[in-house]
């Protein structure tokens, strides 16, 4: 019997945009998301949670958004100062799950809220 094929991991995250310039400069301005011309990153190595929420959750903020990204960051507090120095809607709340790491959101100026992590 053959061995099942398996994805590789994350190979693209794709979003609509009214401005997609704008957006994607907000995303490199706010984050430092280093992209080049065809928006190919290089990101560091490390964890990725693939998980499925119930349909009625909150957790992503607007009824309307069905997915959420979430990037990994080396230090949430400062990340989130940073942020809130932009300008940037930066929930107040920060979750500490033990033996995973430190969450908080921000949304991006179209609406989409984003989690940072920091890992434990």
């Amino acid at each position: 019997m053959a061995a099942m094929e398996r994805v590789l991991g994350i190979g693209g995250y794709f979003l609509r945009a009214a401005d997609p310039a704008a957006l994607s400069a907000w995303y490199r301005d706010s984050l430092g998301l280093d992209l080049d011309e065809n928006g190919l990153w290089q990101q560091e190595a490390g964890p990725t949670v693939f998980a499925a929420f119930e349909a009625d959750t909150d957790y992503f903020g607007s009824g309307r958004q069905q997915t959420m990204l979430n990037f990994r960051v080396r230090d949430l507090d400062a990340m989130l100062a940073q942020l809130r120095a932009k300008g940037a809607d930066v929930a107040e709340q920060i979750q500490d799950m033990d033996g995973v790491g430190r969450f908080g959101w921000v949304t991006d100026p179209e609406g989409n809220r984003i989690e940072l992590w920091q890992s434990a």
